[in-house]
């Protein structure tokens, strides 16, 4: 007798289940997307104790009659494809046909939906259906989860906290909300509206309801396209960021994905423009050909392949960074005050007490120490003003604090120059300047010796063109070593062995081996060797000369590592710290 056999319809359920429902957010996820795909403006969804206890989503959706209602609880039963060629076309967020019935192998699920014309409900407990009726109820779809993996112990003690699951359903909603900023989205936990769209399809306000005001006021729009994609969205200035890519949203056609490649592309684009191991807040919307993105790789939809996705890591890099470029990106710096509380002494001598005036508190700015030193040449009476027709505001140097910052008035307030970070963007960007331009070589009178592989010396034709514009030529020296017989003037400032077998790890990996990305780090490093240090006394024209400088650069408003180079005070907040 044979050993194979056809698993049963519940137990194929409950391994479907394991694929599409990890953790309650999985639920919510699948629901939320079915009422999206039944054409709702309006989904609710409410949960107790993290949805351990209880989910409920409902929507005002185009409901199912009786007999659609009871089919979609078959395995792979949908309305959203037909045949195999439909896979290559995809335009719902559904189209497996598992979800429904995988929820229902491990939970008490009912589900009461209208078309408008006929109502019905029907109640399921762990895969065994208990009711199936009319019932009365609004045009639209309800689906109720209980009990969920009570029957499966061992994924239940895998599950955190109510507060913790709790946590993810609100998270996955809230991406919901910025992919569909059309839709009003309510989400009730434990009684208590956690949060809550108007579905007036403005994406700005659902960031400012997600993630408060500071995040939408540095918000800027962003719009562009190639042939084959068109991206809209946001992305924030990056004085403000986060410890984690958890704010970076990336939706293609309104999907929700996990894509880090593309997340790649956005770090990439920010790279000149943000202090390092920190991580840009983006929303974006990718629209395409469906043809062009393949959904149906894993049964959670997370997982997706892309057609032509280089070409669209290199739209997403090119302008995200040219936007940052022309976008005045000097953050503005309010002055906080401390209090310092005074406490008078209790004393019965009441004429001593009317008599001395009564201090409630002491306000002190903590962004001053102490008065700036401005310094003056004998000759010069009036602060030299520095004039630019560029993306910089006008500044107007008016002396130096402390021998660490340039001090300069702007048309908005003061401007507070890092003088050593401003020269290291300075000279970070004539290095690079320079290294774009064919150098001199030198030739070694010992050749650099690198063992590499068969597979790389195999590719040494390959390898050489790949290294093209970094001046170097490599030539093979037995089964497995390659070597370097000259190499460009600029590679006396590094370290020339490491460097080189950076290239070859690049080249192996299909990674590019352009000067400016493998070697960022090092040109920077050689940038803050010969710039202005801190705690060092400048001249009036010196400083004349650092901000002059700054002006010539291509992004003037963050160091090599990602520093800004100056800050703002604003004007009219110095003036309310003064009760003017």
């Amino acid at each position: 007798m044979g050993k194979i056999r056809q698993l049963d319809e519940f137990t194929a359920n409950m391994i479907a289940a394991g694929e599409v429902v990890e953790r309650p957010m999985g639920v919510v996820k699948e629901l939320v997307e079915n009422a999206i795909d039944a054409g709702s403006t309006r989904i609710d969804i409410v949960v107790e104790e993290g949805g351990l206890d209880k989910i409920t989503v409902s929507d005002n959706g185009v409901g199912m009659d009786s007999e659609d209602a009871e089919k979609a609880f078959l395995r792979h039963a949908t309305s959203k494809i037909q045949s195999s060629d439909d896979l290559f076309s995809i335009h719902t967020m559904g189209f497996r046909g598992e979800a429904l019935p995988s929820i229902a192998s491990v939970s008490k699920l009912t589900l009461t939906t209208s078309d408008g014309n006929s109502s019905t409900r029907i109640k399921i407990e762990y895969g065994k259906t208990v009711s199936a009726m009319q019932y009365p109820f609004n045009q639209g779809t309800e689906v109720t989860v209980e009990g969920l993996f009570y029957h499966t112990p061992a994924r239940l003690k895998h599950l955190k906290s109510g507060a913790y699951e709790n946590s993810l359903i609100q998270d996955i909603i809230i991406k919901f909300a910025l992919s569909h900023p059309e839709i009003a989205f309510r989400f009730i936990s434990n009684g208590r509206e956690a949060f809550a769209t108007t579905g007036q399809g403005n994406l700005l306000e659902v960031m400012y309801l997600a993630w408060g005001k500071e995040v939408a006021e540095n918000a800027i729009p962003v719009s562009f396209e190639d042939f084959d994609y068109q991206v809209k969205g946001y992305i924030v200035k990056p004085s403000i960021t986060r410890s984690t890519r958890n704010f970076m949203h990336i939706f293609l056609n309104h999907r929700m994905v996990k894509t880090y490649r593309l997340y790649k592309a956005v770090l990439d684009g920010y790279e000149d423009f943000i202090v390092k191991q920190r991580n840009p807040i983006v929303v974006l919307d990718i629209q395409m050909d469906s043809q062009l993105l393949d959904v149906n790789v894993h049964p959670s939809k997370w997982e997706v392949r892309i057609s032509k996705e280089k070409q669209l890591e290199y739209l997403l890099k090119d302008e995200i960074r040219n936007v940052l470029k022309n976008t005045l990106l000097a953050p503005k710096v309010e002055p906080q005050k401390t209090i310092t509380p005074i406490y008078e002494e209790l004393r019965l001598d009441t004429d001593e007490v009317l008599t001395k005036p009564y201090v409630k508190e002491v306000e002190k700015e903590d962004f001053i120490e102490e008065k700036p030193v401005v310094q003056y040449e004998e000759k010069v009476k009036e602060p030299v003003v520095i004039e630019h027709q560029d993306k910089l505001p006008e500044m107007r140097v008016i002396g130096q604090l402390h021998r660490k910052f340039i001090l300069c008035e702007t048309e908005k307030g003061l401007a507070v120059l890092d003088q050593h970070a401003c020269q290291e963007r300075v000279h970070y960007e004539e290095i690079l300047r320079a290294l774009n331009h064919t150098q001199p070589t030198t030739e070694l009178l010992v050749p650099i010796s690198l063992m590499v592989g068969n597979d790389v010396v195999q590719r040494i034709e390959e390898l050489n063109k790949e290294v093209e514009e970094l001046q170097l030529s490599f030539e093979p020296f037995g089964s497995d070593t390659i070597i370097l017989r000259e190499v460009p003037l600029w590679m006396k400032e590094i370290h020339d062995v490491p460097f080189l077998e950076e290239v070859i790890e690049n080249f192996k990996n299909e990674r590019e081996s352009k000067y400016e990305k493998i070697e960022k780090k090092k040109i920077a490093t050689m940038a803050c060797h010969h710039s202005i240090r801190f705690n060092r006394t400048l001249t009036l024209e010196e400083m004349k000369e650092v901000v002059e400088q700054l002006h010539t650069c291509e992004n003037p408003y963050h160091c090599p590592h990602g520093r800004p180079t100056f800050v703002i005070l604003d004007e009219s907040e110095l003036t309310k710290e003064f009760l003017r």
